[in-house]
């Protein structure tokens, strides 16, 4: 191969640019002469010989590395001879290496807020919040931009949707678009003659979730809300004939901290005696409270929104036992639409002569959360998710209540009474798109955790507590077929009797076969709905319609004759929802 010699102006730019750099600094190591009559130090300085032989040195091993440089340009332009070998290039490791693009992906719409979760999106088995340090946040580009802040060392996603809801009822119950389960009218009082179609936007929900690292701990911050709070009695009830002022209602506030194998959280969240979709997580998309419209979700699920603190051990990523104490209330029923017990005399001799009783000891469903609890409820569960497509739990709560009795000699002598429940659930898919469930409890005080549906207790004639039997189940299925999501659930209330007489020995109080019509013996209702989603996008969110079709009957314990042995209501619901944009930093991936 012919060397082409290097052009001259290469070759001068070279020894140029050595000059530059090796004669000022041999020149630094040495004094200056000052010759300047300004005192300007002088233009050059002189270089010892040994300088001068170190500079051709250098000049001629730069001329070797330009010449090896050429040979190797030119053996990749044209073909090698073969005796020839290309001498070998090491190129350094920049200084800085180009960081790579971190991996974050994000979840569907849905995930992040309360909606939720359709199935096909299969759970990542492992600790509830999230398993890997918090990634950096990706540049916005046009391609992908969804809603999420950084501030410092935080991550700040909205959380929310805006719903229009429509509800048709063939019987009114009065109310709005919840269900009270427990109190649809019968057929033979004026509600019953009446149907009701209402439209609403209170369902929807607005808040948001915080991640942030500190110091090797992972915190989860978050808070939701919605606009179902009361209106309140006139002269404010009168604002719904016009302006309908909706009220902002908490509904989640807490924050988790997690470090290795344990997890601890604070605040309002769901409580633990809610089934839950994946491990023990309180997020809401880690929830199992069905699919429906009904913002009361569906009959026979145990659940409440309930303040406490909670402890969660993850020996591996398919097991958790978690441990929480959450804000009691002695109830005897009223709430909700659930039947009250009959109580004693004594009951109500104190109330109306001191308020003692209602609101101050005891909950009948009319009083503020100010009745006083003995102490919180102790709730565990143990949950296990060997795969994505199968999780089983088992859960019990203890629940203690305390009555005073006004009417004793000496006067309030006290009565303790400890009772409780406990569930097993289950959900598994059978296939990728079709999973079946089933959520069932069953209790001896514990009524208060199927929507209060049924009471914990019944006070007797002497002041004493007797408990109330109570059982639920939410059993169905649900499935996916394009970008629509079915589902179907069958829910039941079993409320048991406790039966007693009062102080005179006649009159019958507590609960059961005690006046026509009054207390429930069973709820149950069915229900299928769809929840398509229309369009979804990652810079402005996600729109879904949704429909529900619910069948709903209450038999009581004791009927009059000749007066209906149930009541019954059909219901359709019709929700229009359009999802933030928004994504939280992608946990455990």
């Amino acid at each position: 191969m012919t060397r082409r010699p290097l052009p001259h102006w290469k070759v001068t730019s070279v020894l140029a640019i050595f000059l530059s750099i090796v004669l000022p600094a041999t020149a630094a190591d040495k004094p200056v002469a000052d010759d300047s009559s300004d005192g300007r130090p002088a233009a050059t300085a002189q270089a010892s010989s040994s300088d001068i032989e170190q500079l051709k040195k250098m000049l001629l091993d730069q001329q070797r590395q330009i010449d090896e440089l050429r040979r190797a340009l030119s053996a990749k332009s044209e073909t090698p001879v073969k005796s020839e070998t290309p001498a070998k290039i090491e190129t350094p490791e920049p200084s800085v290496a180009k960081e790579a693009a971190p991996a974050v992906s994000y979840p569907k719409s849905g995930e992040v807020a309360s909606t939720t979760p359709i199935v096909p999106s299969a759970p990542v088995v492992g600790p509830p919040i999230f398993n890997s340090p918090l990634p950096s946040p990706q540049k916005p580009d046009d391609s992908s931009s969804p809603l999420q802040l950084k501030i410092g060392d935080a991550y700040i996603t909205p959380v929310g949707f805006m719903d229009m809801t429509a509800v048709s009822r063939s019987t009114n119950p009065g109310s709005g678009i919840g269900t009270n389960f427990g109190s649809i009218p019968y057929g033979n009082v004026q509600a019953g003659a009446l149907t009701e179609t209402r439209l609403s936007i209170q369902n929807s929900r607005l808040g948001m979730r915080i991640d942030a690292l500190v110091k090797g701990m992972k915190v989860l911050g978050y808070w939701e809300s919605d606009f179902l709070g009361q209106i309140g009695s006139p002269p404010n009830g009168g604002l719904a004939v016009s302006s309908n002022p909706y009220v902002f209602r908490l509904r989640l506030y807490w924050v988790d901290v997690t470090r290795g194998k344990f997890e601890f959280l604070a605040g309002q969240s769901w409580s633990m005696m809610t089934p839950n979709r994946k491990g023990i997580s309180p997020l809401p998309g880690d929830i199992f409270y069905s699919q429906d419209i009904d913002v009361n979700y569906q009959l026979g699920l145990t659940w409440g929104r309930i303040p406490g603190f909670r402890g969660v051990f993850h020996p591996n990523d398919k097991v958790a036992f978690g441990v929480s104490l959450e804000n009691s209330e002695p109830y005897v029923g009223g709430a909700n639409g659930g039947s009250a017990v009959t109580l004693p005399a004594l009951v109500g001799a104190a109330n109306a002569t001191s308020g003692a009783v209602l609101g101050g000891q005891i909950n009948n469903g009319s009083s503020v959360i100010s009745s006083a609890a003995l102490a919180p409820d102790i709730i565990a569960k143990l949950a296990f998710d060997p795969n994505s497509r199968f999780h089983f739990e088992i859960d019990g709560v203890e629940i203690a209540n305390k009555f005073a009795n006004p009417a004793s000699t000496p006067a309030f002598q006290t009565n303790t009474k400890v009772g409780g429940g406990g569930s097993i659930n289950l959900n598994v898919a059978l296939t990728k798109n079709f999973r079946l469930l089933t959520n069932n409890f069953w209790s001896d005080g514990g009524g208060r955790y199927i929507f209060g549906e049924a009471p914990d207790f019944i006070i007797r004639g002497n002041g004493s507590l007797s408990l109330v039997h109570s059982a639920s189940t939410v059993t169905g299925f649900e499935a996916t077929a394009g970008k629509t999501l079915f589902y179907g659930y069958y829910g039941g209330v079993y409320v048991g009797k406790n039966l007693a007489y009062d102080s005179n020995g006649t009159t019958k109080i507590g609960y059961g076969p005690i006046s026509s019509d009054g207390q429930n013996k069973a709820i149950q209702e069915i229900t299928f709905g769809t929840n398509t989603t229309l369009a979804k996008d990652a810079k402005w969110g996600a729109l879904n319609l949704m429909f529900q079709y619910s069948y709903l009957q209450r038999n009581p314990w004791l009927a009059a004759v000749g007066a209906p042995t149930n009541a019954h209501v059909d219901m359709g619901f019709i929700n229009l929802r359009y999802t933030l944009p928004g994504s939280a930093p992608t946990m455990g991936k």
